[in-house]
């Protein structure tokens, strides 16, 4: 029987942004941008559904009086994301 799949992280952006943070840990909003190749746009909208999920916690700050957004993966997101790609694995057996 195959195990349903976490909706959240069912999304394409979703999935790079926590997978590029499952190895990172960290990672600024511009960097994000750049690896997922996604629109500021689309992507704060997705880094506020996985922050609202509480998969990852975003501090906002400056550097050198300009803005800067920090995504840092929690404890509740490599759960989620070890157990997608856990069940996700199941598919294939």
């Amino acid at each position: 029987m195959f195990k349903e799949l976490d909706p959240l992280l069912l999304s394409q952006l979703r999935l790079a942004i926590m997978s590029y943070l499952m190895v990172a840990r960290e990672a600024d909003f511009n960097l994000l941008k750049e690896q997922t190749e996604a629109t500021a746009g689309n992507l704060s909208a997705q880094i506020s559904k996985l922050q609202e999920a509480g998969y990852i916690e975003v501090e906002k700050t400056y550097r050198n009086n300009y803005p800067l957004t920090i995504c840092r993966i929690t404890e509740k997101g490599v759960e989620a994301f070890d157990a997608f790609y856990k069940d996700l694995k199941s598919y294939f057996e």
